[in-house]
């Protein structure tokens, strides 16, 4: 249409979001579709948080709040950090926003202008070349190959910067491998990145809290405080806590860039919903006694799926740090034909042939910048993955 925006042509809609839906539209016919495309917790909200908001609610805490997030979030955040990564920021060096989302579009919206590239690991969260892209900038894709557990290596990080660079994306655990990177594998980034003081760092700490084994969380400014000046760690309550749905995303970085993001979420949505802040405060302060819980829940989710996909014919499916997806590899299975009789060619045919024939909805890799894969969220029950996995275990033993 004539009156619609040239940006558009640039950018592409949600894969994720695109299964989902697919997924809803065949159940509502009758289908019986399991669906692994969400990157969602199927636990709870926590009843402590619950009743902060139901307090919040019965006291009044109803009216516009500060474009950054009300005070006390702010004064929790900035504790979170001390406490949890060792970082220090001041309440005004926060930033309260609805969603990550909102968090990632606004920097790269303060930031870009047109020629700046954002350097991204590939496989990649599906939103992040498009905000990109929308903000007037141009992503630069490094492959991070299975071989490599899908963990970007300091040679290509090197390689992918220019003069042109604004900025690094990094995102551990991985939305969507689950790779995680471990102190000594951060350091050998975070040196390349000491050497070029032009390249700000934007890293994705969302599943900070969902790391299995003896693994131990870091972040950049961590492992490397002389990038301090020029990084910005976004995180929030969805993942961990159990709270996609009320929206609140957060970050901490320099004081200036804080600022002009605060400017635009003043001309965008200002302040996050108040009632949702009142429940991230008590996120955020309150018991954590749940987290290992729900983390061991998801551990044994996780070894059953890659256990099961590794038994199906075609597929190589490594088992990940972090984070509630799995991208399992179905190299083996590209040139076979599917029951239908359709040659799979790409990791996109895999899909839609799984989910034509099997009722699975998984996403595609291509649409995470790297396949042939395809990556399966095991935020759901036992016995759905068990179920899933042994109908895709069926698909793969009657391609031919």
């Amino acid at each position: 249409m004539a009156f619609l925006a040239d940006i558009l042509s640039r950018v592409k809609p949600s894969a994720t979001i695109a299964v989902t839906q697919k997924a809803r539209e065949l159940k509502a016919q009758g289908r019986d579709v399991i669906s692994l495309g969400a990157g969602e917790p199927d636990f709870d909200t926590p009843d402590n948080i619950k009743e902060a908001a139901i307090d919040a609610i019965k006291r009044g805490e109803t009216k516009y709040t500060p474009i950054s997030g009300i005070p006390e979030l702010r004064k929790a955040i900035a504790d979170k950090f001390k406490r949890e990564n060792g970082l220090d920021y001041k309440p005004e060096q926060t930033i309260v926003g609805t969603g990550g989302k909102q968090i990632l579009f606004n920097a790269f919206m303060a930031t870009l202008n047109p020629g700046d590239e954002v350097v991204i690991p590939a496989p990649y969260w599906v939103s992040y070349p498009e905000m990109v892209a929308i903000c007037g900038g141009t992503p630069v894709f490094v492959d991070a190959t299975l071989e490599d557990n899908f963990k970007l290596k300091p040679e290509a990080l090197e390689k992918a910067i220019t003069p042109k660079t604004k900025w690094f994306v990094f995102n551990s655990p991985s939305n969507p491998s689950g790779a995680a990177y471990s102190h000594d594998e951060l350091k050998a980034l975070t040196d390349v990145l000491v050497k070029h003081p032009h390249v700000w760092v934007l890293t994705d700490d969302m599943y900070e809290h969902l790391t299995y084994g003896d693994f131990k969380f870091v972040t950049p400014v961590e492992v490397e405080p002389a990038l301090y000046d020029r990084t910005l760690t976004m995180n929030g309550v969805s993942k961990a806590y159990a709270m996609t749905g009320w929206r609140i995303g957060y970050a901490a970085g320099p004081l200036p860039l804080i600022k002009a993001m605060d400017m635009i979420q003043g001309q965008q949505t200002s302040g996050a919903s108040s009632i949702a802040q009142w429940a991230a405060v008590e996120a955020l302060n309150g018991t954590q006694d749940f987290i290992p819980t729900n983390k061991k829940i998801f551990e044994g989710r996780r070894d059953l799926v890659v256990s099961m996909l590794n038994q199906a014919k075609g597929i190589s499916c490594p088992a990940p740090e972090g984070a509630f997806y799995v991208y399992p590899s179905c190299a083996g299975l590209i040139g076979k034909t599917a029951p239908s009789g359709k040659v799979i060619e790409t990791d996109a045919d895999f899909v839609s042939e799984l989910l034509e024939a099997e009722g699975v909805a998984v996403v595609q890799g291509s649409a995470f910048g790297l396949g042939p894969n395809f990556r399966i969220s095991y935020a759901t029950s036992e016995a759905l993955l068990e179920e899933a996995c042994k109908r895709i275990q069926r698909f793969c033993a009657d391609c031919r």
